[in-house]
């Protein structure tokens, strides 16, 4: 066992992860990490804005799932966790800003009459008249269909799209209802009602452990971004080899017969080999099936079909201290979505200053906030340069609020090319078949968002289940050998 290569390929948090429980479980292993970035992280990045370090990527993780905040933990980052000042966001509609219904399910208003302001009064009759699903029985339907048919086109274009947008920067009519919201595909076909279900989520959500609801969201002092930053630093402690800026090209399997491979990376004029016995694939689907085409054609095709969003975090830093700032009454809460019938190009902004008291009180005179772009299959604004991008959503965060933003002292503008995987219908049936793909592949596995959840938590638990693929692989291998 002491002899034993891992490679993890690819350093987003999935493949920091995986790094990390393999040195945990192999101490003496040799596991090195490679990535095609700048540095590690992946969508877990923190710049600097105005000079406050910022997060650029993801900002928050869902605390309701044990994965991240253990993870923090684990690191020594336990006293550092922090919550939302705030999570009350709105929604940009009809020219107006309106608070998010409370206990909504991924947009679906409990009860609709919640709605009232984002929806018409006659959309919310319609909601309230729910139509049973007229398609019959169904193994998977796009979110956007099955909410349509039940609660109204409304319920869809103006509460559920907007969500799905911050969460997969997806459309809601191809992303599937069984893998984006399993709590809605198992209570309707155990014959529930959505308002039946969205009350369920509502009360659940409103229950209190000790007068005093659980925090949803979670982030770090300093940033989300910190949480792969130090997670490197304990990988390379611990005697993980780390290199940034190294494409995998090729995974070869070594003619020894003793399934064992060969990563290839490198430039083409001087490729280099790394051999090892077993290697984690944490990278996208497209690149993942492009390594696995040679040794499992089957798999490589699945993961070619996996599609992707691209978008674009624009961040402002304001000067709070201006006449009129950002103590604006608009201003209060956490953010705001906006529905894409708006035909607006922002989907969201977030007051991030507002919302993280840690950013409130970096730079006291100044004030943050973001704006982002880009939906699926919708690619022009994301074409704009960045100065452009800075200027409209300036002008669209000011129109929303109802008056001019502050000066801006400072701006930043992070692409996130092919950022999120898209869920489409039958996906998770997909993900089962190259699954099953890669048994005959000892010593692979497969991390990351492409499979079964994009949060950071989903790929945390992702990292570790691949880490645990070949730590098994790498026992029963040594076991064998003893025998």
């Amino acid at each position: 066992m002491s002899g034993s290569r891992v490679v993890v390929v690819g350093g987003g948090i999935a493949g920091l992860v995986a790094a990390w429980e393999t040195v945990r479980a192999l101490p003496d292993a040799t596991v090195t990490l490679v990535d095609a970035a700048d540095r590690p992280g992946g969508k877990l990045r923190r710049e600097p804005v105005a000079g406050v370090a910022i997060d650029v990527g993801a900002e928050s993780v869902l605390a309701r799932r044990p994965e991240a905040v253990s993870l923090m933990e684990e690191l020594g980052l336990g006293a550092q966790v922090v919550h939302p000042a705030t999570t009350a966001a709105a929604i940009w509609s009809r020219g107006d800003l309106y608070p998010m219904p409370r206990g909504t399910l991924m947009g679906i208003p409990s009860p609709p009459s919640s709605g009232l302001g984002i929806l018409s009064a006659e959309e919310v009759a319609r909601a309230e008249d729910e139509q049973p699903w007229p398609g019959g029985d169904f193994e998977d339907v796009s979110v956007g269909d099955y909410v349509a048919a039940r609660l109204g086109d409304a319920v869809v274009d103006r509460l559920v799209e907007p969500l799905l947008g911050g969460v997969y920067a997806g459309q809601a009519r191809t992303l599937s209802l069984r893998a984006c919201l399993p709590v809605v595909f198992e209570a309707v076909r155990r014959g529930e009602s959505l308002n039946s279900a969205a009350r369920s989520v509502a009360a659940a959500s409103a229950a209190a452990s000790d007068g005093v609801p659980a925090p949803v969201f979670a982030g770090l002092d300093g940033g989300v971004g910190r949480l792969a930053e130090v997670l490197t630093e304990h990988l390379r402690m611990v005697g993980v080899v780390v290199r940034s800026g190294t494409i995998a090209r090729e995974l070869r399997r070594l003619p020894d017969g003793a399934a064992r491979w060969s990563v290839v990376v490198g430039s083409r004029a001087q490729p280099e080999q790394i051999q090892a016995d077993a290697v984690v694939l944490a990278v996208p689907a497209t690149p993942a099936g492009r390594l696995l085409a040679p040794h499992s054609p089957s798999a490589a095709q699945e993961l070619a079909s996996v599609e992707y969003a691209s978008m674009a975090i624009v961040t402002l830093a304001v000067d709070s201290s201006a006449r009129g700032g950002l103590s604006h009454p608009p201003l209060s809460g956490s953010g705001f979505l906006v529905p894409p019938v708006e035909g607006r190009m922002i989907k969201a902004s977030t007051f991030t200053s507002s919302k993280w008291g840690w950013v409130a009180g970096a730079a006291q005179d100044l004030s943050f906030l973001r704006a982002s772009v880009g939906r699926h299959r919708e690619t022009s604004d994301l074409q704009r340069p960045d100065a452009e991008l800075v200027a409209l959503a300036v002008a669209e965060v000011s129109e929303a609020l109802g008056h001019q933003l502050p000066p801006v002292v400072d701006t930043h503008v992070q692409r996130w090319g092919g950022a999120l995987p898209q869920y489409a219908v039958g996906h998770l049936d997909r993900v089962a078949r190259i699954r099953s793909a890669m048994l005959g592949l000892e010593g692979l596995a497969l991390a990351g968002a492409a499979y079964e959840g994009v949060g950071v938590p989903a790929c945390i638990a992702s990292g570790r289940a691949a880490a645990q693929t070949v730590v098994t692989h790498l026992r029963a291998r040594a076991e064998g050998a003893r025998e």
